[in-house]
């Protein structure tokens, strides 16, 4: 499925491939994935994990975060498995020093990246651009203008302001997606001010970025699921975003 939101502003249509994906030049794949498996499919993920991963995950003193690592990072490697035509196991990582995963020693040019928030998981794929994701459950129980006051533009809190109150969650929630994206696209982490750039909040409206950088990206803004907001930040422009649903059936 192709940029499809006819049903709402931010709807997409997810698809489970029949094929393996190919990820060309100019192509955005984003998957969506349950992170709340089977045993049987969160011993088969965890089988994929590096003793690294394994130990991160041990740390977690919750059994449901340890669970969810698990489940977003065999899922991870899976997916990499099929583009890179590789066993999950083999995939390798490396880190930018903001702490941004890459792949290590691949001939592959795929450069990707991961959210997830309450369950649900995000990942993103570009072929040699740089690519940003995030996923939040919209919560009620946040105070957003005071988070605002602390980390948005004066263009983003003046937008926020004026729409009605019964919009503001989500308007918050499209703002924080948009930005986080957008920063882990550039890859700056905390070095980049999140007052620094603007973006579009309001529902309904198309997503805008105004930065200094603005024309080097593209900014698409969806709903994955009911309660959720997400954003995704690709390199460059005239991209072709597809949408697929991660699917924990081992394929025969």
């Amino acid at each position: 499925m192709i940029d499809n939101c006819r049903t709402h502003p931010h709807d997409v249509e997810w698809l489970i491939p029949s094929f393996e994906p190919r990820l060309e030049n100019g192509d955005v794949h984003v998957w969506k994935a349950d992170l709340n498996c089977t045993p049987e499919a969160l011993a088969r993920l965890e089988s994929t994990l590096n003793e690294e991963e394994r130990i991160r995950a041990d740390r977690l003193v919750f059994e449901r975060d340890r669970n969810q690592f698990v489940a977003a990072r065999g899922i991870l490697r899976t997916t990499l498995g099929r583009y890179l035509h590789c066993s999950p196991g083999g995939v390798l990582f490396a880190y930018e020093p903001d702490g941004k995963p890459r792949l290590c020693e691949s001939t592959v040019p795929v450069r990707f990246n991961i959210s997830h928030s309450q369950g649900l998981a995000l990942l993103a794929f570009a072929r040699d651009h740089e690519i940003g994701i995030d996923i939040e459950a919209m919560r009620i129980d946040i105070d957003a203008e005071e988070i605002a006051t602390r980390f948005f533009s004066l263009t983003e809190q003046t937008e926020l302001r004026a729409l009605r109150p019964e919009h503001r969650t989500e308007g918050f929630f499209l703002c924080w997606t948009r930005k986080e994206a957008y920063v882990k696209a550039r890859g700056g982490g905390l070095g980049i001010p999140l007052d620094s750039f603007s973006v579009s909040l309001t529902p309904g409206t198309p997503a805008t970025l105004r930065s200094l950088d603005g024309e080097r990206w593209t900014l698409r803004s969806f709903r994955p699921s009911p309660g959720y907001a997400a954003a995704v930040v690709a390199e460059g422009r005239s991209r072709t975003f597809s949408y697929w649903s991660y699917s924990s059936v081992p394929r025969r």
